[in-house]
């Protein structure tokens, strides 16, 4: 075998091995030394073997704890299309935006953080219509469904006529969507959404908030909440997704340019002998 690919036959092997469950996700896999001996290869190659399994979204490096198997492809995946739906799981009234089912309460895998913050991103400053540097209200989670790896970081910032329409809104939800609902209740109703998507790599933060490795690009969604009293932004949430956990779907339109480009036939002699 081919020296410059002996790591990738390595990679297989040990990618097969996680495939089987032999490595639980969140479990820790042997040290590079240990696989080293056990396939009988130097420490870099088999360094290059899980850098290309950690590329690929099946391990993890974690500053001291090692090389961590994760959910990667095995992962369940979520359609994200453009329909909000009114949360029933719980006997309070709120919402449950693109990806969650409208029936299930996503847990928090961090403790919710509500906080007045400088709003220093130009571009969210921008789209929530508040001077860069403003204190505005600051909504942190990470959240997910039962039984799952995190699945989104979301950061909503409330403009602060809402927080004074809504005081409420800084407190932790009773169900999901829940402070979207005071904000209608205090006379926003009703809040139209517009979103913007991009993909980027994550930051070291993101990457460990949502157990992924930092070369794993992720998908962003900025939400824009645009108030139906005065017709201007109330609340801006960004979205931080893993781009292995959540599939866009869009149902296409024809715009009347793109309707049939030819003209219907006129009936002559010709399609008279046809009949």
């Amino acid at each position: 075998m081919a020296v410059h690919s002996r790591y990738l036959d390595i990679a297989a092997q040990i990618r097969e091995r996680i495939e089987a469950g032999e490595w639980a996700p969140g479990t820790k896999l042997p040290r590079l030394d240990d696989f080293a001996k056990e396939y009988q290869a130097n420490r870099d190659t088999i360094g290059r073997a899980i850098g290309a399994l950690e590329s690929e979204g099946f391990v993890w490096a974690v500053q001291g704890r090692g090389i961590i198997v994760r959910h990667g492809t095995m992962r369940p995946r979520r359609p994200r299309g453009n329909l909000v739906k009114r949360n029933v799981a719980t006997d309070r009234p709120g919402y449950s935006f693109p990806s969650a089912s409208g029936q299930e309460v996503w847990k928090h895998h961090i403790t919710p953080v509500a906080s007045h913050e400088p709003l220093t991103d130009p571009r969210i400053a921008r789209m929530l219509g508040v001077p860069v540097a403003s204190s505005v209200l600051r909504r942190f989670r990470v959240t997910g469904p039962e039984s799952e790896p995190p699945f989104q970081i979301n950061i909503s910032w409330i403009h602060p006529r809402g927080v004074a329409d809504a005081p409420e809104v800084a407190s932790q939800a009773q169900s999901p969507g829940d402070w979207v609902y005071q904000l209608e209740k205090a006379g926003h109703w009703p809040i139209s959404w517009m979103e913007t998507h991009r993909a980027r790599m994550p930051t070291k933060q993101e990457a460990g908030l949502l157990e992924i490795p930092v070369n794993l690009p992720v998908l962003e969604i900025v939400r824009v909440g645009t108030s139906g009293r005065d017709g201007k932004p109330i609340e801006v949430t960004e979205y931080i997704v893993a781009s292995d956990r959540v599939e866009t779907i869009h149902v296409l339109h024809r715009d009347e340019s793109a309707q049939a480009p030819w003209p219907e036939e006129p009936e002559g002699p010709d399609h008279e002998a046809d009949r």
